[in-house]
């Protein structure tokens, strides 16, 4: 079982912590033989509601975390105190929660993940990833298919994706692999004074250590990826399992089983075979770039 600081202080976000402590609850229950059953009688929960705990899909009572961990015969006072206090922090609101009025509530999971994800592979179809956006880009995007919303609502979510990207540069941020399909570079969204721009951001952005920007040229034809975008999200706890995003026009799928994280993470390393490499990758920007 991972070992939990005395202070709980793990790094991720509450979305992270929620799944790294349902994952602890887990282990210790299935260590001391119990049943979900049993363990939602104990905590006056149904099964489907442990179930919902182990998976880091709910808030956490300190009350429900200890109850818990006396049926499981957890006693070690430093293990207890480690877990009850991460039980704590899961509970926190991300900065993301202020924005709720502009945000749908399936995005607010996917925005925890990248908050706290250790490496996140992405696959870009039509346009540059949210990670890379500049703000006239942004804004561009955000207006597709929105017509009559207001300014201000445009703004709030430009101003989410802004915050978003503070993770690129804060201390110990995630590795990014982007993979993008040229379509999303040569896309003049904007306008070409945008999209010049944002090129000009992708350059800036490639310079970073922890980036790696890939792009399939048009010369190769068809890919293994050329059905939609998709992105992974891996973390740094051994005990959390990698999870795959789909986004929709009204909706999102996380996946999480073993065979379609094996299958997306198989497409993901033919994608990156395929893409031009990140050198080649800097110069096809620069020629883009040139024609604007």
């Amino acid at each position: 079982m991972t070992a939990v600081p005395p202070n709980g202080e793990l790094p991720g976000g509450p979305t992270v912590l929620r799944m790294l402590l349902g994952s602890q609850l887990r282990l210790h229950r299935e260590a001391s033989g119990i049943s979900t059953e049993d363990a939602g009688y104990e905590i006056r929960a149904s099964r489907s509601k442990i179930s919902r705990m182990e998976n880091g899909r709910v808030s956490f009572k300190e009350r429900d975390v200890s109850d818990l961990l006396t049926l499981y015969g957890v006693t070690d006072d430093t293990v207890r105190s480690g877990l009850l206090s991460m039980a704590r922090q899961a509970n926190a609101q991300g900065w993301w929660t202020r924005f709720g009025d502009v945000l749908p509530d399936w995005f607010d999971a996917y925005l925890g993940l990248e908050e706290g994800a250790a490496l996140i592979r992405i696959y870009e179809l039509q346009f540059v990833h949210g990670l890379f956006q500049t703000r006239d880009y942004a804004r561009a995007v955000t207006g597709i298919g929105r017509k009559g919303v207001d300014e201000e609502e445009i703004e709030r979510r430009v101003d989410v994706r802004m915050r978003r990207q503070q993770l690129l540069t804060r201390d110990q941020p995630p590795k990014i692999w982007a993979v993008m399909d040229e379509a999303a570079l040569r896309r003049p969204v904007g306008g070409r004074p945008v999209m010049r721009g944002q090129l000009d951001h992708l350059l800036e952005m490639a310079e970073l250590p922890h980036v790696t920007l890939q792009v399939v040229p048009f010369n190769r034809g068809s890919h293994a990826a050329a059905g939609g975008a998709f992105t992974i999200l891996r973390f740094g706890e051994p005990d959390l399992p990698d999870v795959v995003y789909l986004e929709q026009l009204t909706s999102a799928l996380y996946l999480e089983k073993r065979e379609d994280l094996d299958y997306y993470l198989e497409v993901m390393d033919r994608l990156c075979s395929e893409a031009s490499t990140p050198a080649d990758t800097l110069q096809t920007l620069t020629e883009i770039r040139s024609t604007l």
